[in-house]
């Protein structure tokens, strides 16, 4: 025991790891908060910079980027309607409705405590729990990711303020642009049109940029002359009062981001998403619908998504598997500094396990430190005359998609979805979804076709399938009754239940 806090304190003693550390985390939240700029790109761009560091600096600095790129997606989200990374879609939901109300600095102070909170509850979880999550991790088959994707899909219905249809019809157009390119298993032309452009599909970023960032400042030219809205930045840290009122809540969320980040090749994004379903679900009598400002669609999303954080790492350091795209890039790291995640890793090199632990606990820190500064300043930018703010947010989507790839056909992509984004909004339907089924897709996909190889082709073992596991069995009674609960049927009854 004695040992094993040893190797947890290496972190917490060295005045260069804790910089290290800090400096990660401090830019981390810059760079998430830059619509283009991923964490998983910033990661990817440090491994070459640091690969020639002894291993411990290098996971210092990382570790920090991770936790802090993953809650700087909030701020942008919050103050433009423009999510910083796709984890943070469920907050713009609910946190620029409240920016428009002029309570940006609560929202992103109360944003920055349960981020907090998650990330040390996903901690935790790596710390006391990660051989046996690991374990049910390894139960997730393909035809299960096929079925989390599908309820992901169903569950972007319910972000829809009008109907359900609705919803769902914009999931499934984002599904539809998932889908552009290259097959992954036959690698022919997939809604290409004979363009070589879309040979590499369509970037999410570019989606993402178009549909909340462009869209929002074409509708905002609507109401240009309106006058900009004051922002109370009075009260940035939350009274004590909400943190118990949303204690029970950001426990749940925490769980769900922590579960769902422990299984490959999803992470943060789906963590949040289904934690914020699982707010609009639960929540009785709501201050504020959701949709307009409502604060449990804030909690649940971001403790969720930083939960996964500490959930990802689990079957990286403990299967060797990648937990989501910046674990991918981790593991990278470590093979590069002659380590060897998997089964083996917590008996040969077990400081290694000790350290992460240790560092990722105090760059939880330092996220609370730096997310509660620098708040005045961000919520400046709201404050702006829409007739600045709206050539800038366009100039800044533009750069910002153009900076991913340095392909100007990214732009021309982003302009497009932002003019289509615009009519959505005109109409009455939810942008978020679209991002969502883009995000969601490919993993359907491959999923789906890893399933039917399989079962053979055959439609009856195929259907079996879905009921011969435990997780499947699970998985596919909560597919049947989201569907029965959206069904007129359902909601009759529903209304005459409490008359009995």
């Amino acid at each position: 025991m004695i040992e094993t806090l040893g190797f947890f304190a290496i972190a917490w003693t060295d005045p260069w790891l804790i910089f290290l550390v800090a400096t990660g985390t401090f830019a981390g939240i810059y760079i998430g908060a830059i619509p283009g700029l991923s964490v998983t790109m910033a990661t990817s761009i440090l491994i070459s910079f640091t690969f020639k560091w002894e291993v411990n600096e290098a996971l210092a600095l990382i570790s920090g980027v991770f936790f802090g790129g993953v809650y700087g997606g909030s701020r942008t989200a919050i103050l433009l309607n423009i999510p910083g990374a796709p984890s943070a879609i469920a907050t713009a939901i609910e946190g620029y409705p409240l920016a428009r109300r002029g309570e940006a600095g609560e929202a992103i102070g109360l944003t920055t405590v349960m981020s907090v909170f998650g990330g040390f509850i996903g901690i935790l979880a790596l710390a006391l729990f990660a051989p046996v999550i690991s374990d049910f991790a390894l139960m997730f088959q393909s035809r299960d990711y096929l079925l989390l994707g599908t309820i992901g899909i169903l569950l972007i219905g319910t972000l829809s303020a009008g109907s359900f249809a609705k919803g769902a019809f914009a999931g499934a157009l984002g599904v539809l642009i998932g889908m552009v390119g290259l097959d992954p298993m036959t690698a022919e032309g997939r809604f290409t049109f004979g363009s070589v452009h879309l040979l590499g599909g369509i970037p999410y970023v570019a989606a993402m940029i178009g549909f909340f960032g462009v869209a929002e400042a074409l509708v905002q030219l609507n109401t240009l002359n309106t006058p900009a809205i004051k922002q109370k930045i009075d009260r940035i840290i939350p009274k004590v009062s909400d943190v118990k009122k949303y204690f029970w809540l950001a426990i749940r969320a925490s769980g769900i981001g922590t579960i769902i980040g422990a299984l490959p090749g999803t992470g943060g994004d789906i963590a949040a998403l289904l934690a914020y379903d699982d707010a609009k679900r639960t929540t009785k009598n709501p201050e504020r619908p959701f949709g307009t400002g409502n604060r449990e669609g804030l909690v649940a999303p971001e403790a969720a998504n930083n939960a996964a954080v500490g959930g990802a790492h689990i079957p990286m350091l403990t299967l060797g598997i990648p937990g989501d795209a910046v674990t991918a890039v981790i593991i990278g790291a470590l093979f590069i500094h002659g380590l060897k995640p998997g089964p083996l890793l917590l008996v040969e090199t077990p400081h290694l396990f000790w350290f992460i632990v240790g560092t990722l606990t105090l760059a939880n820190i330092f996220l609370l430190v730096f997310g509660l500064t620098g708040i005045r300043l961000f919520t400046k930018i709201v404050e702006c005359p829409k007739a600045v703010l709206i050539p800038l947010i366009i100039v800044l989507s533009a750069v910002g998609t153009y900076a991913i790839q340095n392909n100007p056909v990214d732009v021309y992509w982003m302009l497009l979805f932002g003019v289509i984004g615009y009519f959505m909004k005109t109409y009455g339907f939810e942008v978020a979804p679209v991002i969502l089924g883009v995000i969601l897709g490919p993993m359907m996909d491959s999923n789906y076709r890893r399933t039917m190889l399989r079962a053979r082709g055959d439609l009856g073992d195929f259907v079996w399938g879905f009921l011969s596991s435990p997780v499947s069995l699970v998985l596919t009674t909560a597919l049947v009754l989201m569907l029965i609960s959206q069904t007129p049927l359902w909601s009759w009854m529903r209304a005459r239940l409490p008359a009995r």
